[in-house]
């Protein structure tokens, strides 16, 4: 099994520049999980570190080696696509065992690892089967079943659940997550734009934004000490809320003037010449209750509620100028459109940025 070194990768086509100097340390048998929106570079730099794609600057290390001009088959590594890509005329186990005839293995070989794979995938009834003869779910275990047959250094997943529905999804995600149990040894690299994906397979989230790293850490690192204003907002559904404030005292605690006069007092420092200026206010829809208290943090008329059963979401007006402030609520709440509600939150789950969007530390 292998770690992996990216020193300032960098991918350009032509003048435009994709991948803006990507420095990142992977070590053996780690989950890591790309994340970010459409565009980013997420799966352009799994296809660098695959061999699919040149690396136009900088150095990928695997296992001590550069490997830039490294052709894809001599890097020890196995890649699973967002399609399928089954052979439709052959069984399941010429499917996964195609690639180690092609690499003239022995018949024995292939069968031990191909049958090995096929238990650790719940596949052995099918080995027999036609790729239209399986689900959806089904053909993604085969095309990593392939994959493990390799016996790679690392595994790369590009967005291999995109193409199926809500509830396989959830199922192959489960069979991906014991995957990685029953491989504890085995690096693996995984692309995708689904947050609850990353969230509970990986074992640190990278976050790309325009070709560059915005954080690098465990999930709930992420989730609960975001770096900015993106990664606050991007990891988390709905989104974290964020309003304008203007600091008003500084010190180990920070005061803030919210939108409609009132002042929060936030759980972290600044220093006194941070007093006055302008300044990005967090709160998570999660975060925030319902409170009859004089003690608020916002108040506003419910525009929209959704009962979706486990929670209730209110997008509530008058708060935030763009767009409704939305809050989260546990179970079944009823509230009525045009009520005006106040909500309150505590102070340890506030969050502070500065007015270029980069936190304030705790």
């Amino acid at each position: 099994m292998a770690s992996l070194s990216l020193k300032g990768i960098r991918k350009s086509y032509g003048a435009v520049e994709v991948i803006k100097g990507v420095d990142l340390e992977i070590e053996q048998g780690e989950f890591i999980v790309f994340v970010g929106p459409s565009g980013c570079g997420k799966s352009t730099l799994l296809r660098m570190i695959a061999g699919l794609e040149r690396i136009t600057g900088g150095e990928l290390v695997i296992d001590g080696q550069v490997v830039n001009d490294v052709p894809p088959s001599k890097r020890g590594i196995a890649m699973v696509f967002q399609s399928y890509a089954l052979y439709p005329h052959m069984t399941v186990y010429d499917n996964m065992a195609f690639g180690m005839r092609i690499a003239k293995e022995s018949k024995e070989e292939i069968d031990r690892r191909v049958r090995s794979a096929a238990e650790i995938l719940q596949l052995t009834p099918y080995l027999d089967r036609l790729p239209k003869a399986l689900s959806g779910g089904q053909r993604q275990r085969v095309a990593i079943g392939r994959a493990i047959c390799r016996d790679p250094k690392v595994f790369l997943f590009d967005e291999p659940l995109s193409n199926l529905d809500a509830a396989l999804r959830v199922a192959t995600r489960i069979e991906i997550a014991k995957l990685n149990e029953q491989m504890a040894d085995t690096t693996m690299i995984y692309v995708t734009h689904d947050q609850v994906e990353a969230m509970t397979l990986a074992d640190r989230i990278v976050v790309l934004s325009a070709g560059r790293i915005e954080q690098v850490g465990p999930p709930l690192e992420l989730y609960e000490h975001p770096a900015n204003l993106f990664v606050a907002q991007f990891i988390g559904s709905p989104a974290m809320n964020i309003v304008k404030g203007k600091i008003e005292e500084t010190g180990a605690q920070t005061s803030v003037r919210l939108p409609g006069g009132n002042s929060v007092t936030v759980d972290v420092a600044t220093d006194a010449s941070e007093k006055g200026k302008d300044c990005h206010f967090g709160v998570r829809p999660e975060d925030l209750t319902v409170t009859t208290a004089d003690d608020f943090l916002f108040e506003g008329t419910v525009d929209i509620a959704e009962g979706l059963g486990e929670v209730t979401l209110l997008y509530v007006s008058d708060i935030r100028e763009d767009e409704p402030l939305v809050v989260k609520l546990p179970g079944i709440v009823k509230v009525d459109k045009g009520q005006k509600l106040r909500f309150a939150a505590e102070k340890a789950k506030l969050h502070l940025f500065d007015a270029d969007g980069k936190t304030y530390r705790r």
